[in-house]
């Protein structure tokens, strides 16, 4: 379990509660829709997000911003952020952390 305390199943559907009731207006009408296949990670509690053409920059910009949020990672315009092809990784709203980003930090003791 995610050190928030939610399941993937609990941060996925909040991510997705979000990102229609928030974040989608704003990212697919800015610039006419050139944000189309972009990535946005946004922070399922407060609705704050970062878009980037990478998944890796837009959760470092965000997890810059916000260290201790739980992320949900979407691309614009598509049903999920990755697609699984030949018996590679398969992706989508993966709860928070995309391939390649940092992994999160361990509260010391």
């Amino acid at each position: 379990m995610p050190r928030s305390g939610r399941d993937g199943e609990e941060i996925g559907r909040r991510g997705e509660e979000v990102y229609e009731g928030i974040v989608r207006a704003k990212v697919e009408g800015e610039a006419g829709g050139s944000n189309d296949g972009r990535f946005v990670v946004l922070d399922v509690d407060s609705g704050d997000y970062e878009l980037a053409d990478e998944a890796v920059v837009a959760t470092a910009r965000l997890r810059e911003r916000k260290p201790d949020a739980v992320f949900y990672l979407k691309r614009v315009g598509r049903r999920a952020a990755f697609r699984m092809r030949g018996g590679g990784f398969a992706g989508g709203s993966m709860g928070g952390i995309p391939p390649g980003a940092t992994k999160p930090r361990r509260p010391s003791s």
